[in-house]
């Protein structure tokens, strides 16, 4: 039998985790130190389940840690930092966009995955720019967390009130698909998907207004 299984249950209940050295049982490890002295022998015991359960237990706060990111990666709004598209960056989507119609209001250009649960889905982007528009052609820099199939959705709040004004805003998408009645502007997430890789993904992408 080990040490561990050896270790009688009056003992285990004196046997306890402390960060701090206990006088008297420097010897053993600091994750494992007595309540009280312990009978002869048991102190290898209680080192012996000590190390399992630690163990255990760091085993346990590495799964939740690979388990948790799933929300953590969405709803990021960063600054638009060019630079981080720079050459030998990444991973980042570069988007230039052509056609902003005016000056006025502001640009929201947001990265999404592309899939059928996040695609222009509310809460489900990943990251975000904001600022304000200048007419002609624009660049948007957005880091994203690795290489993958992504979806851009780009708009041009004119009047700058955080709304969608449909007579007056513009808007475009990855791939420039076509926007009709039929989708109500929100088209398939395989017609924007393009695959971005481990450095700086460029695309282009032409605004829309009605």
């Amino acid at each position: 039998m080990s040490a561990a299984t050896q270790f009688s249950a009056n003992s285990e209940l004196r046997c306890h985790i402390a960060m701090q050295e206990t006088p008297g049982h420097g010897h053993l490890p600091p994750l494992c130190r007595p309540l009280e002295p312990l009978p002869q022998g048991d102190e290898e015991a209680c080192v012996a389940m000590m190390k399992s359960r630690n163990l255990a237990a760091a085993l346990a706060v590495a799964g939740l840690a690979l388990s948790a990111p799933a929300h953590a990666q969405y709803g990021q709004t960063v600054s638009n930092d060019i630079s981080k598209c720079q050459r030998g960056s990444g991973p980042a989507i570069l988007v230039t966009v052509d056609g902003i119609e005016s000056s006025r209001g502001r640009m929201r250009v947001q990265a999404y995955h592309a899939t059928a649960t996040d695609w222009l889905n509310s809460g489900r982007w990943l990251t975000r720019v904001e600022t304000a528009a200048k007419a002609g052609t624009m660049q948007f820099c957005l880091p994203v967390s690795a290489a993958g199939s992504y979806g851009i959705a780009v708009r041009h709040d004119v009047n700058g009130n955080g709304k969608t004004d449909l007579s007056e805003d513009g808007g475009a998408m990855s791939n420039n698909p076509s926007i009709n009645i039929f989708n109500l502007g929100k088209p398939s997430y395989r017609k924007v998907a393009f695959s971005a890789g481990p450095g700086v993904t460029s695309i282009r992408v032409r605004m829309r207004y009605m």
